[in-house]
């Protein structure tokens, strides 16, 4: 009985959360969506950074981010955009924007499609982008540890994580 009551009070917590007017007044809502990277769109002229995720750069100061595959040079970071344009293809995009925005001025959000589909829990799930611990708090990584054991995306190529390519092509 003490665990059916802290099922229905957690599911009541989350319908609360989820379905609150109030607490989703900030909701960015739009099917006017341009993908610029694997972790980054533009929705209704808002840049908008997926929190918690990082994904490789298709363009960072002039450079584009490349993996092997079988000794081949991949743009990466353009596999990962292109994964995300797919998915998106003009759904309608739902973004639950956090309180503080990145150092680059973006707004810091999770977003979904169909309802209520993570698109950071299904780039990372897929292998196109990663959790990023500085930030994530390990949120996304048994869906990581998902993509690698079952070498998905990037992890069937060689890479480097797209904070330590950034710290090394700044």
């Amino acid at each position: 009985m003490k665990k059916l009551n802290l099922i229905l009070a957690k599911l009541g917590f989350f319908i609360f959360f989820v379905f609150n007017p109030f607490v989703q007044a900030d909701e960015l809502i739009s099917k006017n969506i341009s993908v610029i990277d694997g972790d980054t769109i533009l929705l209704e002229n808002k840049k908008i950074r997926f929190s918690g995720i990082d994904a490789p750069e298709s363009f960072f100061r002039g450079k584009k981010q490349t993996c092997l595959l079988n000794s081949i040079k991949i743009f990466c970071g353009e596999v990962s955009k292109e994964k995300l344009e797919k998915k998106i293809s003009n759904k309608i995009v739902k973004c639950i924007p956090e309180k503080e925005k990145d150092f680059y001025n973006r707004i810091l959000a999770e977003c979904f499609i169909n309802g209520s589909e993570s698109l950071s829990i299904f780039m990372v799930k897929n292998g196109y982008a990663f959790d990023y611990p500085k930030y994530s708090k390990k949120k996304y990584a048994t869906f990581q540890n998902f993509a690698k054991e079952n070498k998905l995306g990037l992890w069937k190529m060689k890479f480097e994580f797209p904070w330590i390519w950034r710290k090394k092509n700044r």
